[in-house]
Order: structure tokens, then sequence, then C-alpha cells
């Protein structure tokens, strides 16, 4: 019953790759409770009304992939601050069966981050707090709402940068680079974030926090959780911090370009 939850919650990607139109047209509504004025009040009780997007300006790009290929019909957009509202929020939603659509700098290719029907997308924007550096060992520890190139530049004159370099890195989040396991240009030089995320501060469907959040290079202490959530793409919980291994800024760089003939060249 409890994954039967967790699944229903947050099992994005595994709908949208099978979807073929521009709409999730295809896909029924599954019985969950539909956001009402009760629901507004409490969720403005728990964020504040900033951290509550009612106006359908405002939530007109949640609702869209990048490629505006995959639209959504959310009403409610919820932004919290810190893990606890995070908690807060997924604990009420849970309880009274509201669908959730966690969302990060949306700028995915494949409609995972934005809602089949009228899901509440949860939206990490907020959570930009870099919570600690480490220049000795380059362990950097961020929320998950932080934006790529903003991590770049904090750790710009530390002689540091972050293991991965995506085309989106001016606007995706950290968080949701974990959740989906993103690799870059820089995964054949640092590997991909399994080997480099050293920790994970993630909240379940049912509010529970999961302090995985550990700075450790190696630790043989019991089951490696985090690696459950790296590449889960919200379908087992939110990821609300990181601890990231930072390699060293290269000091020298050469390019090259290719051009080849053939794809067998």
């Amino acid at each position: 019953e409890y994954m039967g939850s967790l699944f229903s919650m947050f099992a994005r990607r595994a709908w949208a790759s099978v979807v073929s139109t521009r709409r999730f047209s295809g896909l029924p509504r599954k019985d969950f409770k539909r956001v009402d004025e009760d629901d507004t009040r409490a969720f403005e009780a728990m964020l504040g009304p900033s951290g509550v997007v009612l106006e359908s300006s405002s939530l007109a790009p949640m609702n869209r992939d990048w490629m505006k290929r995959y639209h959504g019909r959310a009403t409610v957009a919820l932004r919290p601050s810190s893990t606890s509202e995070v908690s807060q929020i997924l604990k009420y939603c849970n309880e009274r069966s509201i669908a959730v659509v966690p969302q990060g700098g949306n700028t995915g290719l494949v409609g995972g981050s934005v809602p089949v029907h009228d899901e509440v997308i949860l939206s990490l924007g907020r959570m930009t707090k870099v919570l600690g550096f480490d220049a000795t060992s380059g362990v950097l520890q961020a929320q998950a709402g932080c934006i790529l190139d903003d991590l770049c530049t904090y750790l710009e004159p530390h002689g540091r940068t972050m293991p991965l370099d995506l085309g989106a890195s001016g606007s995706c989040h950290i968080g949701g680079n974990v959740a989906t396991n993103a690799g870059g240009i820089r995964l054949v030089r640092f590997g991909s974030l399994r080997n480099t995320v050293l920790g994970l501060e993630v909240v379940l469907a049912n509010g529970e926090v999961l302090d995985l959040l550990t700075s450790l290079r190696k630790d043989n202490t019991g089951y490696d959780l985090k690696q459950l959530f790296i590449g889960s793409e919200g379908t087992l919980g939110v990821v609300t911090a990181v601890s990231v291994l930072t390699p060293a800024v290269l000091s020298s760089r050469k390019l090259l370009f290719l051009g080849c003939p053939s794809f067998d060249a």
C-alpha cells in the first residue's frame, strides 16, 4: 500500500515516456482529490501567500515543458523554501490523496516535470542556499533548488567546479540533475552523478525526511540508500539537498573539432 502511494504520488517519468500526443490526453485521471479552497488556505498557512501560486499567468510556464510539447492543467503550484515545508506539504497531500508533481528548473525534454492533469506542482525554486563547502576535500552541500551555473560561480574562487555541465546550466537545478542522473559534457572526464554525489536529503511521499547528507567519500556503514534516489525522477521521493564532490578546475584546456564523413568513421 505504501509503495502504491509512492507510485501514485510521483510516477511521472514512466508515464511521459509512453505519451505520443502533444498533451497527455490518452492518460485517464486517477481518483485523486481536487484541490479546493480549504486546501489552498492550508498551503498558505504552511508557506505564506508568496509560497502559493494561483495566477494562471504564473502557472502557465510551470504547466508546460521546455519544448512546449506537453501541457498540464495544474491550478496550484507550491514553492517551499525549506525541507520542513516540503515535508509538511507531502504529508498533507498524502493524507488527502492529492497528487503531486515535483519540479526543478523544468528544463527536461520528455514532459516528466509537468502535470498530466491537475496535480499540484511542487517547485523547489526557492531552495537556493549553499549549506556548506569544505575547501580541503572539495565537498559542496547545497539545497536542491540551486542553479547549476550559480554553483559553478560559487566554486570558482576556490579553484573548484561542478562535475557536470549541461546546455541548460543557467536554469537547471542541482536537485533535478540528481533526480534525472544528468550526464552532460563532463561525464567522460568526471563520471556520472552516481560517482560524485556523496549524500542526499530526501522527503518521502508521507512527509518522512531521510537524512543521507553525508560528506564521506567512503562509507561502508549499511546500505547506500542514496543510489535509489539518483535517477529515480521523483518516483520514490523529493530530493531537497545534495552533497557532491567537486573536482579542481583544469589548469588548461584544449579543444579539438573533428568532422567525420560518415557514422562508421
